[in-house]
Formats: structure tokens, sequence, C-alpha cells
């Protein structure tokens, strides 16, 4: 490649990479997988390795994706929070090895998983928490105290009353608050969010610190960034301290004396990823003792004293054998697949969402098909492409009808949905009475979406006005 062409590619690569890093950091919203985005990143990498002369300050390779919001207060790191090199190979991580080995001599090894949530930053002062922040771009981040304060699983008191420590964790949501939250959201008619760690990371930054608290978010501290008052040398001394201290530390995690007993254990989570109640996005390999760190240093951007191994993302063949339409409670008619069952990320798979009928048409999927499956953020099951077509199959065609009412269904010009037409649709009417005892309607007390399904579920209620009718 000319370098010409390079500078051209690395430009295009860079605002690219600038806009999907707004999308997942600051807006909580990304609209590509990560793998995908990790295509794009190491893309630029290895321009920029080969024409060193074209890396710019503002390179994204050169800086942590987040920015502090205009809404929060910012908060200086101390000491900066700095992202993982990633690998996609065990190769990879054998260079790691050599390099550490290199640098810094005979290295013992840490392998933890990598949570995939929004990583943050808690200071205490004599026991007390004083101070949470996100990371940001490693260097500012957000003051998000109170969000933090809400978080059941950070300690508000340590159990030993030390002068000042400073800890990073992730702050997550498990996979049974995601399907609380989504179904919520669904029955109020708002955007659900698309993963865990997006939810987790929108809930974080709400304003108002009762939101936070009722999506139910948790906490894996994983690092001590500064510390007063004790001395720690390795890095599981420091996990064992901060479990001491009454922090949630990892739930499992291996001290390994070779690279080759690491790769073993980043494997074995990768086994086991599907069957936690929580996202990770890898594993990670620290060097335990805290001297050679030291001595190790780090890049502008990344520890040399860490890596991050990313999965690839599991993909399966398997064939569609119908296709069964549900009605949302706002009406909307969504397509869900019903596959030959098939094992991925650890959990078997045999459903999974064709969205609209603008994504059915776009891969032309047909019942019969034989299709490739996978599983978006190791959570959600999702179809990539169509292999192949089955004899004498048909392109599909949403119904006319809603098949909960009857009533005819359409397609307004601009929407990718279908909706049922008919407004006292059975399928609707939770949906209905939880917007009209909302408080921009009727600002009924005690008549929550909870409290509204039961009612509905036991058929005391089929209509607004049957909520005036009832007796206790």
């Amino acid at each position: 490649m000319e370098i010409a062409e390079a500078e051209k590619l690395a430009a295009d690569l860079r605002r690219q990479i600038a806009y999907h890093n707004r999308k997942y950091y600051i807006e909580d919203s990304p609209e590509i997988e990560d793998y995908e985005y990790d295509g794009l990143y190491r893309k630029l990498e290895s321009i920029e390795a080969e024409f060193p002369q074209l890396v710019t300050p503002d390179s994204p390779t050169q800086r942590v994706g987040g920015a502090a919001l205009a809404k929060f207060s910012p908060v200086t790191h101390t000491v900066q929070m700095e992202s993982l090199h990633d690998s996609f190979s065990e190769q990879e991580l054998a260079d790691f090895d050599r390099r550490v080995r290199a640098a810094a001599g005979s290295a013992e090894y840490i392998v933890e998983p990598k949570f995939d949530g929004l990583s943050v930053s808690l200071e205490y002062r004599d026991g007390v928490l004083s101070r949470g922040s996100t990371r940001g771009d490693g260097f500012v981040g957000e003051d998000i105290t109170d969000n933090i304060r809400t978080i059941r699983t950070v300690p508000k008191k340590l159990k030993r009353p030390l002068p000042f420590i400073e800890v990073r964790g992730e702050v997550y949501m498990s996979h049974e608050s995601f399907a609380r939250l989504s179904e919520k959201q669904e029955l109020e008619g708002e955007k659900p969010f698309k993963n865990p760690r997006n939810a987790a990371a929108g809930s974080l930054r709400q304003k108002d610190s009762k939101i936070t608290a009722s999506r139910k978010l948790d906490i894996f501290v994983f690092n001590i960034q500064q510390i007063t008052g004790a001395d720690i040398n390795y890095h599981d001394e420091a996990l064992d301290f901060l479990r001491g201290l009454g922090f949630t530390v990892s739930p499992f995690y291996k001290k390994c004396r070779t690279i080759g007993e690491a790769i073993e254990e980043v494997r074995r989570i990768g086994e086991m990823r599907g069957s936690l109640g929580y996202s990770i996005d890898g594993a990670v390999i620290k060097v335990n003792s805290f001297a050679q760190r030291t001595a190790l240093g780090s890049t502008a951007k990344f520890p040399k004293w860490a890596e991050a191994f990313k999965y690839p993302p599991e993909e399966k063949s398997t064939v569609l054998k119908s296709i069964e339409i549900n009605v949302g409670r706002t009406g909307v008619l969504t397509p869900t697949g019903v596959f030959s069952p098939v094992t991925l990320a650890g959990t078997t798979v045999s459903r999974a969402t064709l969205h609209n009928e603008d994504f059915i048409k776009e891969k032309d999927i047909r019942i019969g098909d034989t299709v490739v499956l996978r599983k978006a953020g190791e959570i959600i099951p999702e179809v990539v492409s169509v292999v192949s077509h089955a004899e004498g199959s048909k392109p599909y065609k949403m119904p006319d009808v809603c098949p909960s009412c009857g009533a005819k269904v359409m397609r307004e010009a601009g929407e990718a949905a279908t909706r049922c037409t008919n407004a006292e649709c059975p399928a609707q009417l939770l949906r209905h009475l939880i917007h009209f005892c909302s408080r921009d309607a009727m600002d009924i007390d005690g008549l929550g979406p909870a409290v509204l399904r039961r009612l509905t579920d036991a058929g005391f209620v089929k209509s607004p006005a049957d909520l005036y009718s009832l007796t206790a």
C-alpha cells in the first residue's frame, strides 16, 4: 500500500471509529457489534504500525474512547484509568508473555473474566465512600457519586477504616435485571436498551438517582488504583484484601505460573461464559507482581502488564422451522423465528426475533431456510445470514390481520413496524391501562404496571372503565 492510499484509509477509519466511540461510550446506543468495531480498530492499528508517520495525537489508538458528559461535574483522575490492549488469538497471548519476560523476567499471571459494563472509580476516605466517577477518556471522568450510592453491592462504609483508597470496578446489569427492565420498557412504550452493557451505562448516567436505583445495578471491583494505610504487593493479595474490606470482587480468578496455564484458563472461561448470570466480553491476563507492573509500565493508552482476550462470536447453522407473530403492548407485530435447537455460548437456542418486515426482506428469510445464528453480546440470539433456501420456498409475507384480535393491520409510511389498528385489541390492553393510570394521564396512585398486569391476567379489568368498579 502506498502512503497516500494509507493516509486516506487511516483518516476514514478514524472518522468511523470516532463516530462509533460516541455511539458506544457517550450515547450508550451502539450501531455495530463489538467484533465489527474491533475489526475497524485493528485495521487502523496495522496501518499506523506500517506507517508510523501517520499516527496523530487524536487517533483512537492513542486515546480511551469515552469522554465526560457536560451534565455531570468533571473528575480528574489522579491515576489514569487505562483501557486494555486486546488479543484475538492464543498466539497473540504468547507474544504478550514474551514481551513481559523480556522486560521483567519470569512472571506469574492472574486470569479473570472481563466484565462487560461501565468502568468506574470509587474513592473512600477514612473508610467512607466519598466519590464515585466514570472512566471518561481515562484522564477526566464524570462525578456520579449520588448514582453510585444507589448500587447495593457498593459498600458505603468499609469494614476497615483506611485513610484513603481508590478502587476500580465494573458496574453491570445482570441478565435477570435486564430482562425485567426490557419488559418494563416495552410495557411503557419506551425504546429498550440493546444489551445489558448499554442498559448499565445508561442507568448510571441518569440525572435522577431514583431511576438509577430502580434499575438494580451491581458491581465487581477488580483493581486498587491508590491506597494509604496498607502495603499490597500482588494482585491476588489485593483481591483478597478488597473482599475483606466488603467489596464484591470477581467470583473466580486463577493464579497461573506459565502462559500455557493462563491460556487454558482463558479457554475455560470462554466455555462457561454462556452460563453466567451477567455478561463478559473476554478474559484478562494480568501480571501478579506490582513491582513487575511498575517495571513494565504503560503505553499512552494501555498497561504493558495486562492483556485482554476477546472471544470470537460463535456462529452456527440451523433450520428455520416456522415464524410466529407476537403482538406487543403497543400493537406492533413482531415476527419470531422458531429454529431447530442449537447450542450457542453455552445455552440452547431455538428462537430469535426477526425484528420486522424490512429485516426479513433484506435477508430474504423464508420458512425452511438454513440460516446462521449468533448471540449478539453473548445474550440475544440473532440471524446473521441465510445459507440456502429450501426447495420450493416462497418469500415470507407478514399477515394482513392481527393474530390476537383479527383486526386489519397497517404499516405507516416511514415506519418499519406493522401495527394492529384495533384500540381494544387484548394484546394492547395492558399498555393502554398503564398510560391511563400514569402521571401524564389520570395519575392514579398504587396502579403501576405490576398491579395492572395482575388485574388483567385475572380478568378483573378489560377496559379503563373497569378500574372504577373494582371492590376489595
